[in-house]
């Protein structure tokens, strides 16, 4: 079956939703929740609708994006040199996209360049090149395999002089959870840039590249012409690095690898493909990271007024704050992860010492790695500190959701704030606002 036909007979959507469904119960029950809490009673089918979307370019085939949508065009008429239909480089920059990973089942985002040099005076309606790279990437992927894709796709469709495909792709970067902590200079991000060639792009060397990156440059995009075609290197998804299944719960996590292995066939793949071996591992790992029971909140034996010896007492009331730091969680409703930043501001009473801010961050990372929603972190976190002090507590909770990607409005880049204000700052404007000062300080140092 050739790139243009690919693309799986649709079963049944009832049947196949039912079936990722079940599999979803299976993984919310393993992780020690009670699939008709409040919450999580829907979340099932939630997910069951998103990852059907998501990989929807299952039952979608390009040639039927291509057909029709080729029109005449004409080059030039003296012959000398390359424009219109014959020759004159096209390229469409900046298609954001998403696909998930076929090694963690977890979202990636994709900033997509297609180019091609049209040849027998026609050419392609634009759109069809988004449409194109769309139908591949809503499959289980790796960037290299989608870029291929793509790219022989449209050199079987629209049979081109040469085609093109760059991708500049992002992954989430999986933090150690294993230690228990996140550091805050973790890096959110794996980034990698692949490409693919047809015709005249085959020779890596031509000097038709060069004016396919010179063009991207225009608009800020910077591609380095090493990316590579070579799939044999080590793959770039974060959860090749895993260990090992953790060996308790050996039926309980069995099940679950099971459930993931039903919802692959679901979706119309094959779990025995060479790049899905492991994956059902590979995210059943991932989500036990969020087992209801999986941390203790450590509050380091404390005691009010004497939370840090080593820290000097308060002369006087005034206020502290902790900003940036490092949170992990996963969407309850969607079984996605989401991850950002918590800032904690708070007023010391004159005598007592700071909290410090290993207990603040202990606090952050025990309502984190739950099935959670970011405004609930945010009451969670407040509740907590201001139980501590008996005072005046604003917590605020920037997150990316993976779920604003992958889903709804598939927004990349998107980000959301939360905030919770008790005592003091919910009265006390001036107080308010000058934490939310430091915030925007540090934010603006961090930007420079």
């Amino acid at each position: 079956m050739g790139v243009l036909d690919e693309g799986h007979v649709e079963v049944g959507f009832e049947q196949e939703a039912l079936a990722i469904e079940e599999a979803v119960k299976v993984l919310l029950q393993g992780l020690g929740e009670d699939i008709n809490r409040e919450g999580l009673s829907k979340t099932p089918a939630r997910v069951a609708k998103a990852l059907r979307e998501g990989t929807r370019g299952y039952r979608q085939k390009a040639k039927d994006i291509v057909q029709g949508a080729l029109f005449p065009e004409a080059g030039l008429n003296n012959g000398i040199g390359h424009a219109g239909g014959v020759g004159g480089l096209v390229i469409v920059r900046d298609l954001d996209l998403f696909s998930y990973c076929e090694s963690c089942l977890l979202p990636f985002q994709v900033k997509c360049h297609v180019g091609y040099v049209p040849s027998g005076q026609c050419v392609v309606g634009l759109s069809k090149l988004s449409r194109v790279a769309d139908v591949f990437a809503k499959r289980l992927q790796d960037p290299q395999r989608l870029a291929d894709d793509v790219c022989s796709a449209l050199n079987h469709g629209i049979k081109p002089a040469g085609v093109a495909v760059v991708l500049q792709c992002l992954h989430i970067h999986f933090p150690n959870l294993e230690l228990g902590s996140l550091d805050s200079t973790h890096q959110e991000w794996v980034k990698v840039s692949v490409c693919s060639g047809k015709g005249l792009f085959e020779n890596a060397k031509a000097t038709i590249w060069s004016d396919f990156l010179s063009l991207l440059k225009f608009r800020g995009i910077n591609v380095e012409k090493t990316c590579t075609r070579d799939s044999t290197g080590p793959c770039w998804c974060p959860s090749q690095s895993f260990s090992a299944l953790i060996p308790c719960k050996i039926e309980t996590v069995h099940q679950m690898v099971t459930a993931v292995t039903s919802i692959l066939r679901s979706l119309g793949e094959d779990p025995l493909r060479k790049g899905l071996v492991g994956t059902p591992n590979r995210y059943v790992r991932w989500l036990l990271n969020f087992e209801k029971t999986n941390m203790e909140l450590k509050l380091d034996g404390y005691v009010c007024g004497k939370m840090d010896p080593f820290q000097p007492n308060c002369n006087e009331e005034e206020m502290h704050s902790e900003l940036n730091l490092a949170f992990w969680s996963q969407c309850e409703h969607h079984l996605l992860p989401f991850h950002g930043v918590v800032h904690i501001g708070y007023f010391c009473t004159k005598g007592t010492n700071p909290i410090a801010k290993s207990i603040l961050q202990s606090i952050v990372h025990f309502y984190g790695f739950k099935l959670q929603v970011q405004e609930r972190i945010t009451r969670q976190v407040a509740e907590t500190v201001s139980s501590l002090l008996g005072g005046d507590v604003i917590v605020v909770v920037e997150a990316s959701h993976s779920c604003m990607v992958s889903r709804g409005i598939e927004k990349l880049g998107s980000n959301t704030a939360t905030m919770a204000l008790l005592g003091r700052f919910s009265t006390d404007d001036a107080a308010k606002t000058m934490f939310l000062q430091r915030i925007q300080n540090t934010s603006t140092s961090r930007g420079q």
